[in-house]
């Protein structure tokens, strides 16, 4: 089979497209004929800067396609069945081998490509604001990078769950199309400081949650922009930066600092988290949330398009097909 592999860390272009072998279906797998990939920010991190534990290495976490062969004792999913899968790697490739567990049926009438970026992006949107934030209706928020692709999730999120949404992108023309999705109030954070329009917006009183996928300064600047008790919840180094955070800058408002990872939560709440993807998946098929999708590659040009993912050149999600 064909997949998008690496033999090193390094920019896109150490992605090298070629063939490899077909995966193995063990006991607890299904092997996935691949339909679409969604990339993720995490994607472009492993490929960076998490050494591949053998070469070539295919990278990626992922994919929506048709289930083609199921190991031993297996009853769900079933040869034939469209699913979401999702695994540490593996996904830029034709075909794909993973755990049973890791799968939802894609909803019937929701296209795979769309199928496949909601788990991870999605899935970290929920978790960020509704499991570490408690977000209730009548709170609001600060959603930074709402372009991306966790960040537009969690703008029709939080609008829905009737919470006044503000969020940072880097134009203008970005914040306008993020209206329709919920936006109330959107800052160009290359034109203003989000702190200063973030007291502004709120009379001084700041925001009940703060949601961070950039880290490193940004994080510690959001811890500004809360109000009393407020929580930050910090997502993510999109930056490519550590963030000291003070723990005594917490204090004076009683704020609260909270981390989420989704793929700890899916190990150690797996019912729990399982479901609430499933959900989401059937919210996007009934057309209640949305998935925007920017640029599709065909998977012979990955090194293309983690490039353009990778230039913040993205309105939504970047995928590829095999």
């Amino acid at each position: 089979m064909k997949a998008a592999v690496i033999f090193e860390n390094g920019g896109p272009d150490v992605l090298r497209y070629e063939d490899v072998p077909d995966p193995d279906c063990p006991e607890g797998f299904v092997l996935v004929d691949v339909e679409a990939i969604s990339i993720e920010g995490g994607d472009l991190l492993a490929r960076a800067g998490s050494p591949p534990p053998a070469t070539p290495h295919i990278v990626g976490y992922l994919c929506a396609g048709t289930v083609v062969e199921t190991g031993p004792g297996l009853d769900t999913p079933a040869v034939g069945d469209k699913v979401v899968a999702l695994n540490a790697d593996g996904s830029h490739a034709e075909t794909r081998a993973v755990p049973a567990a890791t799968t939802w049926p894609v909803p019937d009438g929701l296209d795979p490509a769309a199928a496949a970026c909601v788990p991870v992006a999605m899935g970290t949107a929920h978790e960020c604001l509704f499991t570490a934030a408690n977000l209730e209706q009548g709170q609001t928020v600060l959603i930074h990078a709402g372009a991306g692709g966790v960040g537009m999730a969690a703008i029709q999120l939080a609008k829905r769950a009737g919470a006044t949404v503000i969020s940072t992108a880097s134009s203008d023309r970005k914040l306008e199309r993020l209206k329709p999705l919920g936006l109330d109030h959107g800052i160009n954070y290359a034109n203003e400081s989000f702190v200063d329009r973030v007291r502004e917006l709120t009379d001084g009183r700041g925001v009940d949650v703060v949601l961070d996928s950039v880290g490193g300064k940004n994080l510690v600047d959001s811890i500004d922009a809360l109000a009393y008790r407020g929580t930050l919840v910090s997502v993510g180094v999109a930056g490519r930066g550590g963030s000291g955070v003070e723990a005594g800058s917490l204090w004076t408002k009683n704020n609260a600092l909270r981390g989420v990872y989704l793929g700890g939560a899916l190990l150690s709440e797996y019912p729990r988290v399982h479901r609430m993807i499933s959900d989401l998946l059937d919210r996007v098929a009934s057309g209640e949330l949305h998935v925007e999708i920017d640029r599709s590659f065909p998977l012979a040009q990955a090194a293309d398009a983690h490039e353009y993912l990778e230039g913040r050149n993205a309105f939504g999600r970047v995928v590829m097909t095999p």
